[in-house]
């Protein structure tokens, strides 16, 4: 029986042994799916593949991190600039006192509402950043104004709150944002994983604020670009640059403002317009310059016939109508050797070059050397060291051959708190290395008495110069000490390194008076300061001050430097602190 035949099937080859047709797949003409279309998506995912290489993926993570470096960095700079520009109206200590705690808040509530900002807001949070900055030194100018009824304790947190936090708290929100594209190793567990970029990217912040900090301020003043609201300027221009967008076109007002209106902006026009306001009050700005210790002038009283320099919110001296010299405890003839450390408005060098004695100045700001020569008539036959007193100092009293003085007058400015470093135990003892065996040092201190410090400062200076006598500038004001709880004043101390005599003075003579009715008035030393006259607080240490130890200081600097803010307001009136 013959086999049976199979019936062929689609496709299969016949049963003559011609060689198999080739398939053909079927098309729906209604599909999407086309040769062209399968093409076109073979390219595209080898495009893909191409670009996630090893190289894209590290360039995508540098400009995560580099974004993030830029605008902390930005921060950071303006964390110092936005101090500087407080100093002047309200002093450095009472500009610092809410400072932290406004940062702290910013980059918390930045960090925490990233999410909310990008979802509310029409566009990206980074250019509000330019907007934002430039008008800072607008708010500030106007607040600036009424800083006598927002007062030291509450004006620079209601400026900074109004300029430096939302600064502060929208970079906190766009580096949220950046660090969430940040891939980091599996290998780290969830929850340093979590923790990693808001601890990170604070403590790149506190480096950067440190590095850059310390940069501007020891550059300050040596270009337009390097002054308070120069740099502000800057900083709202890098933020332009890093953040562009058609928004910059509302900065207009604020740049307008600034370049015409800104009494604060170091430029000529703007110190005219800072005269013209200031007429009202009787009062000319000669000059100024922005300087490593703070911002300095020149100021003149035509109407009361004085002058004086100003320092942020103090004063280093005026002229010689209203400033008592050193008072003359032995024999002030030429020959001898003087050492200064602080020079203020040259008043005490100048009198001791009259009287032919060779002295040598230590003053660590160049500004504040250069506008006593132009303007209080320092004389210029002395011998003018510009460095750290204490660097200077110390270097000196360790050369046993080096020069030893028979006076050295420690007049350093203070603006409210002491600068604890030239009040320590160590700084004295080489104050007494340079003095000669029968020499006399007078050392000035200005404080409030109802407070601790001046009882630490006068016990160490006594346990290194064992005979002392101290000098109050005027007794104490009983009845502001009782309502107000404060008794702000100069305090000379005239000591000697011989323990077993007694300091004495002579009466001026009028060779000692140089012609001048005020050093008649003030030359000898009035309103001695009795035991009495110190205040202890409860549980505090009588001890002297020592390096490792100035925090026994630092914590009254605020209440001290709050009651100097108060009292210099009624020096000088407020425009004369406000205007700059």
């Amino acid at each position: 029986m013959a086999p049976k035949q199979r019936k062929p099937t689609p496709g299969s080859s016949s049963a003559s042994g011609s060689a198999p047709a080739k398939a053909i797949p079927h098309i729906d003409p209604n599909s999407s799916f086309t040769p062209e279309s399968f093409k076109k998506e073979l390219e595209s995912l080898a495009q893909k593949a191409q670009s996630e290489t090893t190289l894209h993926y590290l360039t995508e993570q540098s400009i995560i991190y580099l974004k993030s470096a830029a605008l902390l960095s930005l921060i950071a700079l303006y964390s110092t600039v936005s101090q500087l520009n407080l100093s002047p109206t309200y002093g450095s200590i009472p500009s610092s006192k809410w400072h932290s705690k406004l940062i702290m808040a910013g980059c918390f509530a930045g960090w925490s509402t990233n999410l909310t900002l990008n979802r509310v807001l029409p566009f990206k949070p980074e250019k509000l950043l330019p907007l934002l900055a430039v008008y800072v030194p607008v708010v500030q100018f106007f607040l600036g104004k009424v800083s006598s009824t927002l007062t030291a304790q509450w004006g620079p947190l209601i400026t900074e709150g109004l300029t430096l936090l939302p600064l502060v708290t929208i970079s906190a929100a766009c580096v949220a944002t950046y660090l969430e594209g940040a891939d980091l190793p599996d290998f780290l567990p969830s929850w340093i994983r979590d923790a990693l970029p808001g601890l990170g990217g604070y403590g790149f912040y506190k480096l950067s604020e440190q590095i850059l900090g310390g940069l501007a301020e020891e550059h300050i003043g040596q270009s337009v670009l390097n002054t308070r609201v120069g740099m502000e300027l800057a900083l709202a221009g890098s933020y332009a640059a890093l953040a562009p967008s058609k928004l910059l076109v509302f900065a207009l007002p604020a740049l307008l403002h600034t370049a015409l209106l800104n009494t604060h902006l170091p430029t000529g026009n703007a110190l005219a317009n800072l005269n013209k306001g200031l007429e009202s009050v009787g009062y000319v700005v000669l000059d100024r310059k922005e300087s490593l210790t703070g911002y300095v002038s020149v100021v003149d009283s035509p109407k009361e016939g004085y002058r004086v320099m100003r320092c942020d919110h103090s004063l280093l001296g005026g002229d010689s109508r209203h400033v008592s010299d050193v008072a003359v405890c032995g024999s002030m003839d030429g020959g001898k050797l003087t050492f200064i450390s602080g020079l203020g408005i040259g008043t005490t060098p100048a009198a001791l070059v009259a009287h032919g004695i060779d002295t040598t100045v230590v003053e660590i700001d160049p500004v504040v050397h250069e506008f006593a020569l132009e303007y209080f008539q320092l004389p210029k036959n002395h011998t003018a060291v510009i460095e750290d007193a204490v660097t200077y100092t110390s270097r000196l009293a360790a050369d046993e051959k080096g020069q030893r003085f028979d006076y050295i007058v420690h007049d350093v400015f203070t603006g409210g708190a002491e600068p604890i470093p030239l009040f320590t135990l160590e700084f004295l003892q080489n104050l007494n290395a340079l003095l000669k065996p029968n020499g006399v040092i007078a050392i000035n201190y200005a404080g409030d008495f109802a407070l601790p410090p001046p009882r630490i400062v006068t016990n160490t200076i006594r346990f290194v110069f064992p005979a002392c006598r101290a000098f109050r500038e005027h007794p104490r004001d009983m009845e502001d000490f009782t309502k107000n709880q404060r008794d702000f004043t100069n305090m000379v101390m005239f000591c000697t390194k011989d323990t077993s005599g007694e300091v004495k003075f002579r009466h001026p003579n009028n060779r000692d008076l140089l012609n001048s009715p005020s050093r008649q008035a003030f030359l000898y030393p009035q309103h001695e300061v009795k035991e009495e006259d110190f205040v202890k607080a409860e549980g505090e240490a009588e001890g002297v001050l020592r390096a490792n130890a100035t925090e026994r200081l630092v914590k009254w600097h605020e209440s001290s430097a709050m009651g100097h803010w108060g009292i210099m307001r009624t020096v000088l009136p407020d425009a004369v602190w406000e205007e700059w």
